[in-house]
């Protein structure tokens, strides 16, 4: 075996700030918890650095063998502060307990609660809880005991309990390049990454090249103005919805290049908007001032019309159950509708306006609905508590993030605002976006990229406009439409695909400046591209 090498500097790295015996025990942690039990052992040797003290060895041992009396006689040698060794002794004995319990030694598990665990004086109502365990011993399972690896995972919790410099915690060293990663990752302005895992080679870093900015394709089915256009929730479809009375079903295809799938017809009316159902499998369509319309994804068949006689509906959208549907009626009321597409709740709210946006968190528990033509209503469904949004100018329509956390809000003002709605306060104003064109029509905007980290939107001056969605800083527009852009929709699952619907009959599909930076495999297995940056994309 190698004999230890001296290292006489106490300190390493350019910084000259990490202790290198700190350093080497968790690499040498690290070993272990990955099973390369005898690279830990001759680190340990040549290093001349012990992983632990010989009592902490001893400790472990005995917990993972379940000698809970052994363990307990040794946690009071180690020399921790008297509370720590309450809080240790307190995990161990109630593993005791459960054990015992498992076992049928229920005598053995009252002397265990009375003599050991009761005068540690902690955790009186888990005491009680534990007593119960004594006439009802099947209780424990609902105390948390799971026979499966618990004595690793109480070993688990007293490192968590123990100051790290006496036993160096699990996946300590995964937890340190992890934080270095998103620190690189919450660093990195362009960040718009279509892959799970972060190369350690070299520094992550996303070129604005990864911001989709290249029209790809462009989708001239419809025979009038569009007006909306909404990717589906796995990315695998765009639906359009225009002027000319249809709807139209895009399918994305394994190149990236889009087909009809089905063009949806029966609206006698424009359609001004389309939802999709959480699985995709259906979606809806609502006419302007009309019915909505459930289709059937895969058939394209109607499955069922909805309808207010006398009145016109203006909005649809699932819940999250993905059975139950709203609609905006023209009358400023909401709709709520059952599977069976009966009618089983209507809200007549105040307000003042008639607005096609109505929205769910994702959570169903907070209906979003434009108030007055500044106001915007935030309802809990369980409390009917409300909050408000107050703007600065006339609402022209809103969208939800993804988590039902932020509203992004367009107005009409030629500004496009994001509030936090999702701690439970009052709504907050956190960013503004401008630099777009907006005078007579609605302009929609919408979450995309990454971690929905930019902000996209139509215009009226015929470009999409992209913002970095923390800063606020316009970072691309993109020139192609010869016509108002009213709508835009960034795939929720390829972050390197935008849509845009616009005025002149068209749908913009936009990919990345460079058709080849997220499918050239050999750009990316070393985490860098050809031209020197970092942008770690996939081989997709």
């Amino acid at each position: 075996m190698a004999r230890p090498v001296p290292h006489p500097q106490a300190l390493i790295g350019s910084k000259g700030f990490i202790k290198r015996d700190e350093f080497v025990r968790i690499i040498t942690k690290a070993l272990y918890s990955l099973g390369y039990e005898r690279s830990g052992s001759v680190l340990e040797e040549e290093s001349g650095i012990q992983l632990h003290e010989p009592v902490i060895d001893l400790f472990r041992k005995q917990v993972l063998n379940g000698d809970w009396d052994g363990s307990v006689q040794t946690l009071h040698k180690i020399g921790l502060e008297q509370s720590i060794v309450k809080s240790s002794a307190f995990v161990i004995l109630e593993q005791k307990f459960f054990e015992l319990l498992e076992k049928g030694n229920i005598l053995e598990a009252l002397r265990t609660l009375q003599s050991e665990i009761s005068p540690l004086g902690l955790k009186k109502e888990r005491v009680h809880e534990l007593t119960g365990c004594i006439l009802r011993p099947a209780r424990f399972a609902e105390l948390g005991f799971v026979r499966e690896n618990c004595r690793v995972r109480v070993l688990e919790e007293l490192q968590s309990i123990f100051p790290a410099s006496v036993m160096v915690p699990e996946r300590r060293l995964e937890q340190l390049v992890e934080q270095a990663l998103n620190v690189q990752k919450d660093a990195c302005y362009f960040h718009n990454f279509n892959g799970k895992t972060l190369s350690l080679y070299m520094d992550h870093w996303c070129g604005k090249e990864q911001i989709p900015s290249r029209t790809i394709q462009v989708l001239d089915a419809h025979k009038d103005e569009v007006w909306y256009i909404q990717f589906s929730n796995n990315g695998k479809y765009l639906a359009s919805a225009s002027n000319d009375a249809t709807a139209i079903i895009w399918e994305v295809n394994a190149d990236g290049h889009l087909s009809i799938k089905h063009e949806l017809t029966g609206h006698t009316r424009p359609v001004m908007v389309v939802s999709w159902s959480p699985d995709d499998q259906q979606i809806l369509t609502c006419g302007m001032e009309e019915c909505v319309r459930l289709w059937d994804t895969g058939s394209g068949k109607c499955l069922r019309v909805y309808e207010k006689a006398g009145l016109g509906l203006i909005s649809c959208g699932f819940f999250p159950n993905g059975k139950d549907i709203f609609t905006g009626v023209t009358d400023k009321s909401f709709s709520v509708w059952g599977p069976d597409g009966r009618e089983v709740d209507s809200v007549k709210s105040q307000q003042q306006t008639k607005t096609s946006d109505l929205a769910v968190t994702c959570d169903g528990q907070l209906i979003v609905s434009h108030n007055k033509e500044k106001i915007i209503r935030l309802t809990d469904r369980e409390t009917k508590t409300e909050r408000f949004i107050e703007e600065e100018g006339i609402v022209t329509s809103f969208c939800l993030s993804s988590d039902g956390k932020f509203l992004l809000v367009n107005l009409a003002c030629e500004e496009i605002h994001l509030w936090c709605i999702g701690d439970g306060g009052m709504p907050s104003l956190i960013m503004r976006y401008r630099g777009h064109r907006r005078a007579r029509y609605v302009i929609r905007s919408c979450f995309g990229g990454t971690e929905q980290g930019f902000i996209a939107s139509g215009s009226e001056d015929s470009l999409v406009y992209i913002w970095h969605r923390a800063t606020g800083d316009l970072i691309e527009t993109l020139a192609g439409h010869s016509g108002t852009v009213n709508c835009v929709s960034w795939n929720p699952t390829n972050p390197y695909m935008l849509a845009s619907a616009s005025d002149d009959h068209t749908v913009r599909i936009w990919g990345l400046s460079k058709p080849n930076i997220h499918k050239r495999k050999d750009l990316f297995e070393n985490g860098s591209c050809s031209n020197g940056h970092q942008c770690n994309g996939n081989s997709k």
